[in-house]
């Protein structure tokens, strides 16, 4: 997953773009600091808070916002969604530990996501947020799902962005089970642990290119810009979380538990011909969300797995109508 994701096939498995970003890893602190033990609502109006399993940057005031990143991603890939939501609401932007600086803490080692998604609905309900808006991508998206099956009273809407609920569909078999794919995701762990031990390889070191079409980052967007931002990002995750993260990503199934989710869900994913057709991209992903009761998905032409990097324009209106939506019907669109 960052994440979480890339389309890859290789010896006839398919690995959903949650998974790419794994394959391509070979200041001052705002005024305003609280620490997890310093909780309660100022902690929702603060600069920055610090949490054991995750950091969060907080602007603009209104109703709140809740960015969950995927795997290997800082919380810049938002930066642009940021900007489009402060001036009428409270955004706060998630980066767990581990994906963007040198301290990692508790997430090089042992569970991380199951810690990570109960720690972030500590923080929902300790910071007084009312109802908010949860938007994650890849490994963000599942859990924002799992903050709505674990503690369905938190949320008020929960979008998804180019995730699923479980990773196994994505790959040959399609019927595949958590069982059958945990060699695999112990296998990716035990590698990127032992990458964790190697020096950044020269090519991962200097001036950061466009990689271009045909490397990892071309598997996870089609634009150069894209491609570029991927690319730096990826030189500064600390690989024993990502294997860490990407292994328990593989083993969580939700589908027989998202029932459970009382509030609105949006689906967003990615489909370009030169990964998948229309008719594939769409199996892939919306029979899984079958048990969600208001449902609303949206395929998203000519992107890959960053999405909101390959067509910023369209994921900023699919926001947008996100977050006007009543839940009772699918969202309203301006006319273009």
């Amino acid at each position: 997953m960052h994440d979480l994701m890339g389309h890859v096939r290789r010896a006839g498995i398919r690995l959903m773009p949650l998974l790419a970003g794994c394959a391509l890893l070979a200041g001052l602190l705002p005024a305003c600091l609280v620490r997890a033990d310093d909780v309660g609502l100022t902690c929702a109006a603060s600069d920055h808070v610090e949490r054991t399993r995750f950091t969060v940057e907080v602007e603009g005031n209104g109703p709140d916002v809740v960015l969950i990143p995927g795997l290997s991603t800082p919380g810049a890939v938002w930066d642009a969604t940021v900007r489009q939501l402060v001036p009428d609401h409270r955004v706060h932007r998630i980066e767990l530990r581990g994906f963007v600086d040198g301290n990692p803490g508790p997430n090089a080692s042992g569970p991380v996501l199951e810690p990570f998604v109960d720690e972030l609905a500590v923080y929902l309900k300790e910071c007084g947020l009312e109802q908010p808006a949860l938007i994650g991508h890849s490994m963000g998206g599942l859990a924002a799902l799992m903050v709505g099956v674990r503690a369905p009273e938190l949320p008020g809407r929960i979008m998804v962005v180019d995730a699923a609920p479980f990773i196994g569909p994505l790959f040959n078999p399609p019927a595949a089970t958590v069982e059958q794919i945990e060699p695999m995701a112990a296998q990716l762990r035990a590698g990127l642990e032992a990458m964790a031990k190697l020096p950044l390889p020269q090519a991962m070191q200097g001036p950061v290119d466009d990689p271009g079409e045909k490397s990892q980052a071309g598997t996870l967007s089609n634009t150069p810009e894209g491609r570029t931002l991927i690319a730096g990002w990826m030189r500064h995750v600390d690989r024993r979380v990502v294997g860490r993260v990407l292994y328990d990503v593989m083993r969580t199934d939700l589908r027989p538990e998202l029932a459970r989710i009382r509030v609105p869900v949006t689906l967003l994913y990615a489909q370009d011909d030169r990964q998948r057709s229309i008719e594939k991209a769409r199996a892939d992903f919306e029979p899984q969300y079958a048990g969600v009761s208001r449902f609303h998905a949206v395929q998203v032409p000519d992107s890959y797995h960053f999405l909101m990097l390959d067509q910023p324009a369209a994921f900023a209106r699919e926001v947008a109508a996100f977050l006007r939506s009543s839940g009772t019907e699918p969202p309203t669109r301006p006319k273009e």
